[in-house]
This record gives C-alpha cells, structure tokens and sequence, in this order.
C-alpha cells in the first residue's frame, strides 16, 4: 500500500485548500466590516499581526507532528489530520494502536479512530452551545466575581488535562521526565519575558512571549531527549 499515494495529495490538498479559503474569506469580510463600523485601521492591522505571531509557535508543533507521524501513516494523513481539526496528542494516542500500517485495511481502521473522536466536537456545540453560553452569561450577571472564579476554574481544568500528558510518563524512569522538563523551561522562558515586560515596560513582549516560550521548550526537547534517552 502507497501511504503517499498521489490521489491523496490531491484530495488532501482540495479540503486544505478550501479552508484556508474560508479563513481569507472571513479575514477579509472581518477587516471591511472593522473599517464600515468606525474600528481603527491600526488597531485591526495589530490584532492581525497579533494573531499571527501567535500561529507560529503551534505551527513549528503541527510540522514536528506531521513528520513523526508519516513515518507510519506517510505525509497526507497527518497533514490533513493537523492542518484542519486535528489535535497532536489526540493524533498521536489514535495512531499509536498499531505499529506498522501495511495494508489498507489497517489504515482506514487508524484514519476511522483518528476521525471518528473529532466528529463530536464538530456537532456538540450545535446543540449545547447555546445553553452553555447563556448559563455562563447568567452566572456572570449575577455575580461578577463569582462569574470571574468559573471561568478561571474551567481554565485551569482544560490545562489540567493537558498536564496529564506532560506528568503522565514520570512514573517509567528518566525518560518520562522529558516532557516535564520542556514543560519547565517553556514556565522559565515564559517568566523570564515576564521580568523583562515587568523591568524594561516593553509592551512588544506580551505579543511574542508565548510563541517564544513555546518555541524555547520545543527547541530544548532535542537536547534534552539526546541527553536522556
């Protein structure tokens, strides 16, 4: 079996090519609609530029994804995976069921588990979405601190379930410890641009401190892997 095949390419390259139609699409219709309502010209071109530089970083991950992956579902599967509405970890665990993909059959039981967990947060929000918000707004209204408390709490309980991947290993020796060192240096890096808004007043540094940060931890994994492992 081709995992690399043309045809895939090519289909891979339609659906990708579709939505990033969309995204030029709305980005387009945002900034006129920005300008037609009075917003500042500079004020939109920075938020732009803004949430570009935070692309960065999570893209430097989505391409590290893509090629630790094709090495067992070749390049269209993860590049179609990540680039629409995929998740690195979640991509991971669900491709992680086998060791070799050799046939079609063991690929199209990994794509169906790779798909199939995505489909409902596609949907959910459909029918709950609505409900959500307006509770949430509710309880906001009410009481503006409370309000304040669950929002943090909900936070802080979807970072959470990311530490779990991070904690999740250190109980295998050494090497499970890799990813909490990453984690510690992308706090330090993270801490350090906080001093340095803190003591210089540079506001530029909130607009690329978390990209850094990430790009930091990213960079120090290879290191610290070659040292551990």
């Amino acid at each position: 079996m081709d995992k690399n095949a043309a045809v895939l390419y090519l289909i891979v390259g339609i659906i990708i090519a579709v939505v990033t139609a969309q995204a030029v699409f709305f980005l387009v219709r945002s900034y006129r609609r920005g300008v037609v309502i009075g917003m500042d010209k500079k004020v939109l071109n920075k938020t732009i530029l803004r949430a570009g530089v935070f692309t960065i970083a999570p893209a430097i991950a989505i391409l590290v994804g893509i090629v630790t992956l094709s090495d067992k579902l070749g390049v269209p599967l993860p590049w179609l995976r990540l680039s629409v509405i995929g998740s690195l970890s979640y991509e991971t665990i669900a491709s992680g069921i086998v060791q070799v993909v050799e046939d079609a059959d063991t690929y199209v039981t990994v794509a169906f588990i790779m798909t199939i967990g995505m489909i409902v947060s596609m949907f959910l929000p459909l029918f709950i979405g609505k409900k959500i918000q307006r509770g949430m707004i509710k309880i906001q209204s009410k009481d503006k601190k409370w309000g304040e408390l669950f929002m943090t709490a909900l936070f802080m309980g979807m970072i959470s379930a990311f530490l779990g991947f991070v904690f999740g290993a250190v109980n295998t020796g050494l090497k499970g410890f890799i990813p909490v060192f990453v984690f510690l240096t992308s706090a330090l890096a993270m801490a350090i641009c906080g001093l340095l808004l803190k003591v210089t007043k540079w506001k530029w540094i909130t607009d690329y401190a978390l990209p850094f940060s990430m790009v930091v931890g990213m960079l120090m994994a290879i290191p610290y892997t070659s040292w551990i492992v």
